[in-house]
């Protein structure tokens, strides 16, 4: 496989999970190519949910759906007890899911505000 096909399969599977995100409602999604920056993963996937019980159903819908249409289980994942930040690591695409005050908390966009979000459109 080249860097490029994997580019675009790493690209592919950050867009299907904010449109999984987006459909569950989820709110607030960025898609950011950090491959360049962080070295360690090619995405972040960021989105917020306004309570715990729609951090834990929007989590829930991301390991579900990924496995169902992609075939794939994360490495790891991580505070899906406490829900007030998800992280859901695919190692190319790591999803951080955030309840509304943690987001604002921690403000993780922010070290990454030189990087410009992948444009990706939710589904009709």
């Amino acid at each position: 496989m080249t860097s490029t096909s994997a580019d675009s399969e790493s690209l592919e599977l950050a867009t299907t999970i904010a449109r999984i995100i987006d459909e569950k409602q989820g709110t607030d999604i960025v898609v950011l190519p950090v491959g360049d920056v962080v070295g360690i993963t090619e995405y972040f996937v960021v989105a917020s949910a306004s309570n715990v019980r729609l951090v834990g159903a929007v989590s829930d819908a991301v390991l579900g759906d990924v496995r169902d249409l992609v075939g794939r289980g994360p490495l790891r994942s991580e505070g899906t007890r406490e829900k007030q930040w998800v992280l859901i690591d695919y190692g190319d695409v790591v999803v951080h899911i955030f309840v509304d005050e943690a987001r604002r908390f921690y403000e993780i966009e922010r070290l990454y505000k030189d990087i410009v979000p992948v444009a990706w459109a939710p589904n009709a």
